[in-house]
């Protein structure tokens, strides 16, 4: 029991090249017919693979703190070593079904619950399991194998649907669910021998598919983008003993929200009092979500609520490590502050999306401090956190980016100075611009948008434009045609809703017009005549033939471009 876990799964990297023989699927088995009793002795983590070996044995104890789950969901793939198997003997339809669907590990108490884990033991768990095996050895125990147990079949296309449906809008538009599912249902209907043989069927299915090929080569990228030219090994992040946020909003309630997430104390500072509640309010209420959802505690939440303070005072910021800046416009002014009042040595942020943190940083006398950190809204949600690195970053100071990133549990990406960065360019260059050119050739708001929410997007780009204003993304596009030339036409709907005061949610009309919650959208004759109008302005030739397909295509490929 050597190292910090006991599996943490099979190699990623051989998927593609063929896993070494012996396969696991075949140790396994060997593992479960050995004549004498096995005892898994898990801690840490048995994921996927890792799981599977644990179920193939004969008995399993776990310390308190192990995590044991099925995450193959996540690169569309079909758990293939017995795991489809074997797991519904121990547990039972809903329950595999359940951890294969999230792909969530489970802890040691709810693993023990519900039959997976044989006894929680104290650390190291090799004690625990010899002790164990001792006594069965003792008692003349013979083996326990999982493939001799039944599974309960009672209720099973039920289970299967009622998980099916929990997850439908997490998995919209993928498919490997249904490959568990069918893998499952094997399990309860056919020979353990048969069913390993469906598994295997299934397994190599998704594995080939289109859909585990991209999703592994999104998690291959997300570590890629961890390795930055320029930061070696020996560079070493500064600590982060507190952070201050400057700006309460919408966009410094969620920054905070994501420090105290991560057990890092923050001031916030605001222009007066009623500001600072507001924001400390925020989050709260951030907090107050999560115990809703169920996803921590009340004593936890009040835990990291306590880690938070505001001010008014820019003195208050001496003790800070890092200062993020996350107010709208005035950030030179916010800057040429900071650079009087944050401690030497502190990394100076901005969370700026548009504008040059190198005129930025030319506002301070210490250049080398400035980095931006594009944290995007709901920032204590959203995975992704763009690291910029300015003229005169200091590696250093982006190590410390890159490292805050890791402790917020954000994606990091380490983007140059240019306007929008990647994700913005991506979508207003590529997105935006190909939905508003859709909109111009006759293809209605809402059908664009359940298009793309159908294809898997958690929400249509229509209604994330309303949902951050339509005036931002036309504010947004002048800045940018300031500076670039784009061939028309380029974004030209927007700036007209803004004109007629559809300025989006907040407005209570945008692109669709809110009923009386303010939330549900609803399309409006208005915006149609709006579009229609500018479409006849530039003669642009209205269609009725535009399909799902097409709007998925053009507007997806558009982003693959841009990116």
């Amino acid at each position: 029991c050597a190292g910090r876990t006991f599996a943490a799964g099979a190699d990623i990297n051989e998927f593609d090249t063929g896993v070494a023989a012996p396969h696991h699927r075949d140790v396994f088995n060997r593992v479960e017919q050995a004549a004498k009793p096995v005892v898994a002795a898990l801690f840490g983590t048995a994921l996927g693979a890792g799981l599977e070996l644990a179920v193939a044995c004969h008995w399993r104890m776990a310390t308190a703190d192990a995590r044991l789950g099925l995450p193959e969901i996540n690169l569309g793939i079909v758990p293939g070593a017995g795991g489809t198997q074997r797991l519904p003997r121990l547990v039972g339809i809903a329950k595999s079904m359940d951890m294969m669907l999230t792909g969530t590990p489970i802890g040691a108490e709810d693993a023990h619950k519900a039959g997976l884990v044989d006894a929680i033991v104290a650390a190291p768990a090799v004690d625990g399991a010899v002790a164990f095996a001792e006594r069965l050895l003792a008692e003349g125990k013979a083996p326990r194998r999982t493939c001799d147990m039944a599974v309960d079949a009672g209720g099973l296309e039920e289970a299967i649907a009622a998980s099916l449906k929990a997850a439908g809008r997490r998995l919209a538009g993928r498919t490997t669910q249904h490959g568990d599912a069918d893998a499952v249902r094997a399990a309860a209907t056919l020979p353990f021998t048969a069913g390993l043989v469906r598994e295997k069927e299934i397994s190599d299915a998704a594995l080939a598919s289109a859909e585990s090929k991209a999703l592994r080569h999104l998690f291959l990228a997300e570590r890629w983008v961890s390795r930055v030219p320029g930061l070696g090994r020996d560079i070493t992040p500064l600590p982060l003993g507190r952070i201050a946020i400057i700006g309460g909003g919408t966009m410094g309630s969620g920054i905070a929200t994501c420090c105290v997430n991560a057990g890092i104390p923050v001031t916030m500072l605001e222009t007066d009092r009623a500001r600072v509640d507001r924001g400390l309010g925020l989050v709260r209420g951030n907090l107050d979500a999560a115990v809703k959802r169920g996803l921590i505690t009340a004593d936890e939440a009040a835990k990291r609520g306590a880690l938070i303070t505001g001010t008014t005072a820019y003195t208050d910021l001496a003790t800070a490590d890092m200062v993020i800046e996350a107010v709208f416009e005035v950030k030179k002014k916010v800057f040429a502050e900071l650079d009087k009042f944050a401690r030497p040595g502190a990394v100076l942020a901005t969370n700026t999306s548009t504008l040059d943190i190198d005129e930025i940083a030319a506002v301070t006398k210490r250049h080398e401090a400035v980095l931006g950190l594009h944290f995007f809204a709901p920032a204590h949600v959203m995975r992704l956190l763009e690291i910029v690195r300015a003229a005169k970053t200091d590696p250093t100071v982006l190590a410390t980016g890159v490292e805050l990133a890791k402790k917020l549990r954000k994606v990091g990406v380490v983007v140059g100075v240019c306007f929008g960065f990647a994700g913005n360019r991506m979508f207003i260059d590529g997105y935006m611009r190909e939905v508003e050119v859709l909109l111009l050739e006759g293809a209605a708001p809402e059908r664009i948008d359940r298009a793309l929410t159908d294809w898997g997007m958690a929400m249509g780009p229509n209604g994330v434009n309303d949902l951050s204003g339509t005036d931002i993304l036309a504010d947004v596009r002048a800045q940018l045609l300031a500076r670039e030339h784009r061939p028309e036409p380029y974004l030209v709907v927007t700036p007209e809703l803004v004109k007629a005061g559809r300025l989006g949610i907040k407005a209570g009309k945008g692109v669709y017009r809110y009923g009386e919650d303010g939330r549900t959208p609803h399309p409006d004759p208005e915006t149609a005549a709006i579009i229609r109008r500018v479409a006849e302005e530039r003669q642009m030739r209205q269609r009725t033939d535009i399909t799902d397909a097409e709007i998925v295509e053009r507007t997806i490929l558009q982003l693959v471009n841009v990116g």
